[in-house]
């Protein structure tokens, strides 16, 4: 059995963060909310699809960079971290520049955003960031760890 150490303990958390990165899309966008809206465009699905399946094979491929046997360790776990990062970083772009080709965070009849009431009224945001942002403080403590 294998002491835990600060490296293990790096590499655990990003396989979490990849298997999460290629198995959530699977469960949360295949479905009556995403790639079977019935108000979707048809060619809107087919690329919703394909970045899903892209998505789960490169999460494939992080955690093999991670577990398998060989050299370069170090290096292995930098690609992994790297290829975690850029979903990351693109759905964050897409936030950012959605005014320019107007995209929304969230549709009307999809997965609506998570409301809390409070004593001075409703806050409202959209759960997607909440978990961009976890994601993306996971990932740098991971590698900080590392």
């Amino acid at each position: 059995m294998r002491t835990m150490t600060a490296p293990l303990l790096a590499q655990w958390m990003l396989t979490t963060l990849a298997a999460g990165q290629g198995i959530a899309p699977v469960l949360i966008d295949l479905n009556r909310t995403h790639a079977t809206h019935p108000l979707w465009p048809g060619h809107a699905r087919f690329h919703l699809v394909a970045q899903v399946v892209a998505g789960a094979a490169t999460s494939a491929v992080e955690i093999a960079l991670l577990w398998l046997p060989g050299p370069w360790q170090r290096e292995r776990f930098m690609l992994a971290a790297f290829l975690s990062a850029a979903p990351l970083l693109g759905y964050v772009i897409a936030m950012l520049t959605r005014r320019m080709y107007r995209g929304t965070l969230s549709d009307p009849q999809g997965i609506p955003p998570v409301r809390i009431r409070t004593r001075k009224g409703v806050i409202e945001f959209e759960s997607n960031i909440a978990v961009i942002a976890v994601a993306v403080i996971w990932l740098a403590a991971a590698v900080a760890l590392y």
